[in-house]
Parts: C-alpha cells; structure tokens; sequence
C-alpha cells in the first residue's frame, strides 16, 4: 500500500473529470457501439476537418513539419506564434494586447489548474480561494485545488422562460467579495449548460473584479474569438487585470492539447515559468497548423458560417427529439440553449438521483453527464443539480437520436 502525499490523494482520487475521460476512451476504443452523450467532444465537420488535412499538407510540401516535429518551443510558446496571435487579437477583437499579454499552454485544462494554484491556496498573508459566481460550472475544474477549501462558489437565481426552459442569472444580492478572495471564474458559453453572461452581468462582475483588485477569469473554450458557438450577440472583451482562456480544442483540434491564455504579462511569465516545470514545452503541431491562419479572417469566419450554424441546427434537432420522446406527462425543462454544445436538462423531483439515472443509462449504452459533478465548491448540500443532466450532441444525428429516445424511456419508468 503505497502513501501517497495529501496533494498525490487529492489528485489521484476518482473525480468526475477521469469518470468522464474514462467513459470517453472506453466508447472510442473497447465498446464503439456506446451512445456517446457525455464528452465534449467537438463533432466531425466536413469542412473544419479539410481545413486542418490542408494546413497539414502544407506543412508536408514546405518541410515546416519536420521543424514543428524536431524542436522544442520556449515554455510561453513560440514567440512568433504568440506575436501573430495578439496581433489577430488586436486586429478582429480589438483587445488592446501584445505578444507580452499571450502565453500559450498545453490546453486550457491545465492553464487553469496552473492558474488556480498560481492565485489561491496558502499565501503569505494566508488562505486564498478561487469564487465561481455561477454554478454549475465545468467539471474539470472540481479537483484542482491543492488546498482544502481553496474554492468556494454560489448558487444561480434560477429564472423560467417559459413552461419547458430557463436560464442561470449570477445572483449578485448573494455574491460577496471577501479579503480572502484572490479571483473570480467563469466559462462562457458556460460549460455544462451552455449559459452565456448577460452583457450587464459580464460588467458587473468586471467591475466586482477592478474595485476588489482581482482578475475576472473568463474559460472561452467555446466562445469568443473562435469557435464562437454563442447564438446571441454578446462577446465578452478582454481588459487590463483579466485573465481569458481560448482553445483549440473546440474548433476541432482536441488532440493537439494547446490553448492560449490572455492576461496581463506578469501572469504570462508567471505561467511561463511554472510550464517549465510541469511540462517543459508546449507542443508545436496546434501552433503551426493554427499560425497561418491568424493572419486574415479565416477563423472567425469558419466559426461564423460553418460551426455556430452546425451546433445550432444540431441543438434545435436534439431539442425538438428530447421534447418529442419526453413529451407533455413528466416534469422537466432544458436550459436555454445560447452556445457551446449542450442541452442541460432538468428533471424536476427525479424520484432518483442523476447519477442512478447515469448508471442506468450507461447500462443500456448510453453515456450522459450527471449534473452534480459541476456543482462544486459549496457549503451545504443543493438537491437541483442532482436532477440534472448534461448532454452533448456533437455525435452523429442518428446516434443522438436514438441516445435521446433511449434516455426518455429511462426517465419514463423512474417517475413510474
């Protein structure tokens, strides 16, 4: 039996996140015929996917690969990739930003861990902590603290918007900034429902940040600048003080585990330094299919005319399925959906809980989201997340149809 340190437990415990990976590598690998609706796993897009083959056999023809392939990057990354980066931010975002603001890391995943851990925790002026000001919130982020206590976070104001919909609203009567507060998170398009801040809720809490002396961070794993998968007309824009995460993941480039962190430069050295030496160096393949593209219109383009329409034809679809197979009988409602790709369906007074519902699912090779993963961070116990489901609809338009249908069966006899 081995004794692992307090940090080596916290890390090294089951956690939803590696319940989720764990169901993912499983689906693709030992059993393909598993209705994947848990992941968030980006969907095959035809014309996403030509782009990156394209980027990639021009790398072949111009021997550029073989340099990606053959070299180390420094542990920010490449100073070249990060200058056209903040130019393209400068130039299509408006963000006042240099190279000197951009640091990239080995996905966003870590970018917060290392950022988490950068902030809050044991201080010289003592116990720091991390405030999520709208759950639920991305599941990855549950078990990264390594400290006790390091995250603390509020409920929403849960608002009907209509018989079968609703959206999370910030409660700011509840929110409160305290001395031992080092920073605020959010995702937006929030992952797990798919929520967008309001542009007044998005001020208030920048201007929460600036008046406390705190960075606002904002995970834009699905938003703004690229893949842009937000159905309204807000973005979010970067300011002095604030810390904003951007992915390649979601604009269908998973596997090549690169984000890009905008922040003030002293956060950028910060994360510089501690990448060196948890990682060493970033890898090069998302930099340089990425890099030539920065260079014009391209990618905001791609996720205006091809993948926001894609999600939002494939999130209608899953809607009007999920309504269709559930019907008008049983007690339910899905967030409002205004991005990323999910529906969050809420199944009021579940006579069990979602996680036995998950089980059950899982049993007949449908794999979901529990919701209680992404509450996290709270004081006392809060039954809502426990009826609550997440599901992406990023698979095939037949497999979710089916995964759909099967779910709506299982909801049916647990009511029963």
């Amino acid at each position: 039996m081995f004794n692992f340190s307090s940090i080596g437990q916290r890390l090294s415990g089951p956690c939803g996140i590696q319940e989720l990976m764990d169901d993912l590598g499983e689906a693709l690998s030992i059993t393909p015929d598993m209705r994947m609706l848990g992941g968030g796993q980006p969907a095959a897009i035809p014309a996403v996917q030509a782009l990156w083959r394209e980027q990639m056999q021009a790398m072949l023809a111009d021997g550029s690969l073989d340099r990606t392939l053959l070299n180390y990057d420094p542990p920010g990354g490449n100073p070249l990739f990060r200058e056209v980066f903040a130019t393209f931010l400068k130039r299509e975002c408006g963000w006042d930003v240099t190279k000197e603001n951009i640091a990239v890391m080995p996905s966003s995943q870590s970018a917060f861990f290392l950022l988490f851990n950068l902030l809050a925790g044991d201080t010289p002026t003592g116990k720091k902590r991390i405030l999520f000001p709208l759950l639920p919130d991305y599941i990855g982020y549950a078990n990264q603290a390594l400290t006790e206590g390091q995250f603390i976070a509020y409920r929403p104001i849960i608002s009907p918007q209509g018989e079968r919909e609703f959206k999370y609203h910030v409660d700011f009567e509840q929110l409160k900034i305290t001395p031992d507060i080092a920073a605020m998170c959010v995702s937006c398009p929030t992952n797990p429902t798919g929520n967008v801040l309001t542009e007044a809720e998005f001020n208030q809490l920048r201007d929460l940040a600036r008046h406390h002396g705190i960075p606002l961070m904002i995970d834009n794993a699905y938003g703004h600048p690229f893949p842009d998968v937000i159905h309204g007309s807000f973005r979010p824009k970067w300011e002095p003080g604030m810390i904003f995460s951007i992915s390649l993941s979601k604009v269908g480039l998973p596997g090549v585990r690169t984000s890009v962190v905008v922040a003030d430069p002293a956060i950028v050295k910060a994360l510089s330094n501690m990448n060196a030496i948890v990682s060493l160096a970033n890898g090069n393949v998302g930099q340089a299919l990425l890099g030539p593209l920065l260079k014009d219109d391209t990618l905001l383009r791609l996720g205006r005319e091809v993948i926001r329409p894609f999600y939002k034809e494939r999130s209608d679809f899953a809607k009007a399925t999920l309504t269709q197979a559930l019907g008008d009988n049983l007690p339910w409602a899905l967030h409002a959906q205004e991005g990323a790709f999910f529906l969050w369906l809420w199944l009021k007074d579940l006579p069990i809980t979602a996680a036995e519902l998950y089980r059950r699912l899982k049993a007949r090779k449908v794999l979901v989201i529990p919701g209680h993963y992404f509450a996290f961070g709270l004081d006392e116990a809060w039954k809502h997340p426990h009826e609550c489901l997440r599901l992406t609809y990023s698979q095939p338009a037949h497999i979710v149809q089916e995964a759909l249908e099967i779910l709506a069966d299982e909801v049916r006899q647990a009511y029963a």
